[in-house]
Parts: structure tokens; sequence; C-alpha cells
């Protein structure tokens, strides 16, 4: 009995769960884009209720007056009720598409307009994670990470969006609409945070065997975070500071790692996997799959295949030695 109850009550509790607060939800909005999207979003789920309600009282209506089997005389008044009730919802569904088509163009138009005090970021997406170029306005303000976006409150954000080898789409419900990231395509979509917080996203476009975990996370911070966190971005890699990250430095620069990853102020300067140069101050690794720390990223460099089968980081024969040490290394890469 008792455990009947108990499947009862988590039965229940499951569907209701989803109405609790949900750090990816596009009704839980931060965003000057995402709040626009939210209010039309329920007045469109109003007025389509609304509609529904209206039609499944005419037609119980019609059911009721059905009943009666016998044959009904044309009358003239009745024919012309019923003209101008058709007429009247034919005008009123032309209407309602039409306000919801105006509104919705407007809404999605707003996606990718930015105003004058913008950051840009350019946004590629790869199998799977997220390239990220901050561009600022002199070649010594750039800088690259991944799959960790900062931006300031209250700041318009430009993302330029670029799909590297399939079709993925840049979704981060609590501050903006969707936008793809087509191959041989620029698109663009406007962010922007009204409050300070941690605001998760995904890709919204299946693009392969892991496009579940191909997530990121939004962090908004007051400007003054923001700026020290882009000075430190900016940074060289910081050098070992002892005998095992030294070690765990020349383990990585001996290994084919170094031809596939860069690590600033380093020989490693590969291009076709993440920069490296701050992996250690990331709240998390191989895009959102775990966090950081020294036994995840040693975890995941010793075997990528496993954790996220079908990615392009080959396994790297490591001793165990040369495993502690280099995870050692890139948790000190702050």
């Amino acid at each position: 009995m008792h455990l009947r109850r108990a499947c009862s009550s988590a039965l229940l509790a499951a569907p209701l769960a989803g109405c609790s607060g949900n750090w990816q939800s596009a009704l839980d909005v931060y965003g000057t884009s995402a709040i626009s999207l939210k209010h039309l979003i329920i007045l469109i789920v109003a007025v389509c209720s609304l509609v529904w309600m209206l039609v499944m009282v005419a037609l119980i209506a019609a059911l009721w007056r059905s009943r009666d089997a016998r044959p009904v005389s044309p009358e003239p008044g009745r024919e012309r009720r019923l003209t101008i009730a058709v007429t009247g919802a034919v005008v009123a569904t032309v209407l309602i598409i039409s306000t919801f088509t105006i509104m919705s163009f407007v809404a999605t138009r707003a996606l990718s307009v930015a105003g004058q005090d913008e950051l840009t970021i350019r946004v590629r997406g790869l199998q799977w994670w997220w390239g990220l170029e901050y561009i600022g306005p002199d070649p010594t303000s750039r800088f690259e990470t991944a799959n960790e976006i900062h931006i300031p409150v209250g700041r318009n954000v430009r993302l330029k969006l670029e799909g590297l080898d399939v079709i993925h789409s840049f979704w981060v419900p609590s501050l903006a609409g969707k936008q793809d990231l087509v191959p041989g395509r620029s698109n663009e979509l406007t962010i922007r945070a009204e409050h300070a917080g941690i605001y998760r996203g995904q890709c919204a476009e299946f693009c392969g065997m892991q496009h579940a975990h191909m997530a990121l996370l939004v962090i908004a911070e007051p400007q003054a975070d923001y700026d020290t966190w882009a000075a430190t971005q900016r940074q060289a890699a910081a050098r070992p500071t002892d005998e095992e990250t030294a070690t765990g430095l020349q383990t990585f620069l001996a290994k084919p790692c170094a031809a596939c990853h860069t690590i600033r102020g380093t020989a490693a300067a590969g291009t076709t996997g993440p920069d490296l140069t701050h992996v250690g101050g990331r709240r998390t690794i191989a895009a959102g799959l775990f966090e950081t720390t020294r036994g995840s990223l040693a975890a995941w460099t010793a075997d990528p295949q496993t954790i996220k089968p079908g990615n392009n980081m080959p396994m790297v024969p490591l001793t165990p030695d040369e495993l502690r040490a280099m995870s050692a290394y890139l948790a000190s890469l702050k």
C-alpha cells in the first residue's frame, strides 16, 4: 500500500517538476529578446485556447440540436444567420493569423538588431563544441575561448554565427531565440542579459551522434567583473610553478596534443580543437559534459572516445605519470 502511494506521488510529481525553476527554459527569461518572445508565446497560447473553447462550444451546441433527426425545412432567417456566422469566423481567422504573422516577424527581426554599445563575438559551431572569438576594436584586444561566453550585464552583444561542418543552432532560451549556424553562411543574433547569472544554452539542431552533449554556458556579470575576466583571457597561459606542472607542459608539447590545441605562450598552436590557454578556469569541459576538475580533465584526456563517442579527439597513449602531470598542468591554466 505504501509502495503504491509512493509510486502515485512520484507519477504526479514528475510532470509538475517541469513547472519549477529551470535554467534552460523559454519561460524563465532574463534577456530583452527572450522577454518579448515569452510575451508572444503567452499571447498565442491564450488566443488559441480561446478559439478552441469557442469551437468546442459551437460543436457541442450543433450536436445537441441535431438530436432531432426529423428533416428541417430551410428558413431564410436561419440561413442568413449561419452565413453571417461563417463569414465572421473566416474574417476572424484571417485577422488572427495575420496578426500572429506580423508579431512573429517583428519579434524575430529584433533578434538580430543590436544597438550602438555592442560587444561582438564570433561563434563557431563544430561537432560537438563551440569555438568563441571575442572581436575587439584592435588586434590586441582579440582572444579565443570555448564553450563558455562571458558578457556584461545591460549591454547588447552581437553574435556572428558560423557553422563549420554541419548545421547547428544556437539557443540560450533565457536570453534570446534560436538562430542557425549554416556552413558557408554567416548569421547574426543579438543577446542582452538584464540580470547577472549563469544561463545554459544548447545546440537546438540535430548535428550528429553527440548533439545532446553540445551545451554552453553564458555568464552575465557586472561590467567590472567582465573587464577583469577579459583582461585575464588576453594573457598568455600561466607558467608552470612546480615540477609536476612543468612535466605536464613538456608532455603536452611532446604528444600530438600540441598539433590540435593552442596554449598561448607555449609552442602549442593547433587550431583543430578548442583553445586551452585558460581551460582550468572554465566551469565545464567537453561542451558541458563535466565540471572542470583535475579528475575530469584526466578522464577526458585518457579516453575521450568512451566518454563522448564519435568526437574528433583521438586517444593519446599516456603513462599514469604522464597523465597525472598533464592533468595537473591543464587544471592550473586559470
